[in-house]
């Protein structure tokens, strides 16, 4: 999947290094002293590995397909939990993706394979709502379901830790594609399966 050459990544990574340091004497601190002078290193590690999605196409996860003739019920995922980076503050929100899909023609693919769509996608600086829609994008695109449903609750610590600080608030975002948007009765019953037990 990520096939960037060494020497792009280790200068990526210097990048990453020398900008940790002048952030960190910026805020009055000495990058040199003991406990800080490995924390550019460890930090760019840190976020070549939590940004390695940039670099990933998620729907090649989903390229595995396979055809169960005569299913056509829906197929429902839930508790897939991400971390991912908010892109407004670089930092973190985490919580619990939920996927349903009712096949179309009988074509499936693996159910890790939707946990590694959501993985992926997470593994860049992101927003919940546009996580919530490339995850429905992905599946829609290589599935071509008759409907795709994708609900996505999480916390953020840029609520948490600054500005507002809305302890414990969670949010929810829900992208609704084909029967699951145009059909009340379908969308009803798939809400509740994917917020509750069967």
């Amino acid at each position: 999947m990520n096939d960037i050459p060494r020497h792009i990544d280790d200068q990526r990574r210097e990048t990453i290094m020398k900008a940790v340091s002048e952030i960190l004497a910026a805020l009055g601190e000495d990058p040199t002293r003991e406990g800080l002078r490995d924390t550019p290193s460890r930090v760019a590690k840190m976020y070549m590995d939590v940004f390695s999605g940039l670099h990933e196409d998620a729907s090649e996860h989903l390229k595995t397909v396979f055809t169960e003739d005569g299913h056509n019920e829906i197929v429902i995922v839930r508790e897939i939990a991400f971390h991912t980076m908010c892109e407004h503050h670089l930092l973190p929100f985490f919580g619990r993706a939920h996927i349903a899909y009712l096949p179309d023609g009988g074509r499936l693919t693996g159910l890790s394979k939707l946990a590694r769509v959501v993985e992926t996608l997470a593994r860049r600086p992101q927003l919940q709502e546009r996580l919530t829609d490339q995850i429905a994008d992905a599946i829609e695109t290589v599935l071509r379901p008759k409907g795709v449903m994708v609900l996505a609750e999480a916390r953020h610590m840029c609520m948490e830790m600054r500005g507002i600080k809305a302890h414990g608030a969670n949010t929810v975002t829900l992208v609704s594609r084909g029967v699951f948007k145009t059909d009340p009765a379908q969308r009803a019953e798939t809400l509740a399966l994917l917020r509750g037990p069967v």
